[in-house]
Order: structure tokens, then C-alpha cells, then sequence
């Protein structure tokens, strides 16, 4: 059995270890503090801990104070209430200066599960990665969320990083090194290639491995960056596999999906089928939520049969 780990827990106890490395770093929340695992830095330093309460547009602008202070700000809350709630703040306040502000969101996407439609953030990347110069990454787990955190935190500009609620598999080794910007080829393949982004990667690799019974040949890309997007990575993907199926966790508008058919149709035009929602969805168990929104194992394999029949009459 594969093991699980939630990436909040893990984003908690990294934030801690580079408290203790760097005295410039402070973390700002709101009154989710607890859920997405912040609460162990404050016990730790409480003065450099700051809770807000209900009051994302304010905890945005705050950050952005300490960041033009010289500070390294950590904002977390929900997917939900980091982007929708206060995006005017982010827009004006921290992206437009290129401030140095790390935004982690936890709870993210529809595995938020029972919380509910109101609850789940499934248009966070989309609205993220429409800033110009902030840099948006979803990492696909715990291992990968760790060497994230770490890299938002030396590396100078905003940052938006998409991390979920319930424990999803770890699909890593420790000694595993993030590049940011940098696809991860997981898996090497010849007749077409699945790009996929945060929890849907470990799905994408059983699929791949699925559809391999049948003798097709596979290649399995982990898009942990949406911005800056790997494009050399996407051309040559297409011009050596010839079919391309995108996956997410998210509405498929402006997300990885539009972002990667964007980069083929200027550059090397070829197949493209899409896995990812199409509208909100409800309150529910997780895995009940994915199989009932298309977002399984099968769902993917049934895109890339798609598309490979799509290759075969493409010109």
C-alpha cells in the first residue's frame, strides 16, 4: 500500500524548520490557523506569528508591509478565502510591486470533500497564475510540498502554493530535487504523454500503467509549476509522443490545461484531451466527489484512447 500524507501537515512542520533557519521569516493567518498547520510555528514564535481572524483582504496587506520591510511574509488560510476573498489586495498590494509574499493554500480543490461547495477552491490556480511574475506552484505530494515551501522561501518574488486537505499518496523519495519551473518527467513513453498537476500525478502514473497492459507506451509529466510554465517541455513532449492529455483538479478554464494547449496551438499544434472539472460540485467524501466529477484512473484512460484515435487521423 502506497503511503499517505497530508501536504497542510507537511507545509506545518517545514514552515517551523525554516523558522528556526531564518529569523526574517514571519507568518501570517487568519483563524484557520490550526487546519492548515501554522499553529505550530506561533507556539514556537509567537512574536513572529500574526492572527488576523476573518480578515483576508487585511492579512494580504499586512503581508506586503512586512515583505517591504525586509521581512519573508508566510500568508496561509483556504484556497477559498487566500484567492477569491482578497484578490484585489494581491493584484494591487503584492503582485504589481513584486513583493516578496509566500501565499499557502490549504483545502484546496474538491477533496475538501463534506466542507461543501462554498469550501472547495476550484478556480485558485486559474485567478494565481493570471498575476504577472508571481510564481504558482501545486505540488503532487508531501515530499514535493516540503522541497516547495523551502524553495518560496529563498527565492525573491511572490509565490502561490496549492496544497490540499485530505492525506494523498507520496509518490517520492526523500532525496527527490524540486526545480522550479522544471517539469518532472515521471514516466518516459513514445505514443503519448499525460501532464498533471498536484493529487491527479499519482492517479496519472496508475493510468499510465494501466493503458501500458495494452502495449501503449506512455510518458507521465508532473507539471508541479503552472507559472513559470515548463513550454520547452510541452514542445517536446508533443513533437516526440504526438498526443497530450492534460489532468487537474480544477476547472479546466485558465488553468493547465487552457495553459498547455495555449503553448501547443503557437507552437507545435497536435491532440489534446482534457481531464479536470467543468463546474462546482458538492459536498461529499472525497473519492466518492473525484469518481463522480471524472477525475479517476479510468477517466484518464479513457482520454488518452480518445486521443490516440484523434492521432491516428491528425495531420
Amino acid at each position: 500500500m502506497p503511503s499517505l500524507i497530508s501536504t497542510r501537515e507537511t507545509f506545518g512542520s517545514t514552515l517551523l524548520k525554516l523558522g528556526k533557519e531564518n529569523a526574517n521569516i514571519v507568518v501570517v493567518g487568519g483563524d484557520l490557523n490550526k487546519s492548515t498547520f501554522a499553529n505550530i510555528f506561533g507556539a514556537q514564535f509567537p512574536k513572529r506569528f500574526f492572527d488576523f481572524g476573518p480578515a483576508e483582504q487585511n492579512m494580504m496587506s499586512v503581508a506586503a508591509g512586512f515583505a517591504s520591510s525586509g521581512k519573508i511574509p508566510f500568508v496561509n488560510t483556504f484556497a477559498v478565502f487566500a484567492t477569491g476573498r482578497c484578490y484585489d489586495q494581491i493584484r494591487v498590494g503584492i503582485a504589481q510591486p513584486h513583493l516578496n509574499v509566500k501565499i499557502v493554500a490549504t483545502h484546496a480543490g474538491i477533496i475538501t470533500g463534506e466542507d461543501g461547495v462554498s469550501a472547495q477552491g476550484i478556480e485558485d490556480i486559474t485567478l494565481m497564475s493570471a498575476l504577472p511574475g508571481f510564481n504558482v506552484i501545486v505540488p503532487s505530494d508531501s515530499i514535493e510540498t516540503d522541497k516547495a515551501v523551502r524553495t518560496a522561501a529563498n527565492t525573491d518574488g511572490p509565490f502561490y502554493i496549492r496544497l490540499s486537505r485530505a492525506a494523498t499518496e507520496v509518490i517520492h523519495k526523500d532525496d527527490y530535487e524540486f526545480s522550479l519551473g522544471q517539469a518532472e518527467i515521471l514516466r518516459e513513453g513514445k505514443d503519448l504523454t499525460i501532464i498533471a498537476c498536484g493529487i491527479m500525478v499519482a492517479t496519472a502514473l496508475n493510468a499510465a500503467e494501466t493503458i501500458s497492459k495494452d502495449g501503449i507506451s506512455c510518458r507521465v509529466i508532473n507539471m508541479h509549476t503552472i507559472q513559470p510554465l515548463d513550454i520547452k517541455g510541452i514542445i517536446k513532449a508533443a513533437k516526440e509522443t504526438g498526443a497530450i492529455v492534460t489532468v487537474e483538479e480544477h476547472l479546466l478554464s485558465g488553468s493547465l490545461s487552457s495553459l498547455v494547449s495555449q503553448a501547443v496551438s503557437t507552437n507545435y499544434p497536435i491532440p489534446i484531451e482534457m481531464v479536470g472539472l467543468h463546474d462546482y460540485a458538492e459536498s461529499g467524501a472525497p473519492q466518492e466527489l473525484l469518481k463522480k466529477y471524472g477525475l479517476t484512473s479510468y477517466d484518464i484512460v479513457k482520454a488518452a484512447r480518445k486521443v490516440l484515435k484523434k492521432k491516428a487521423s491528425f495531420n
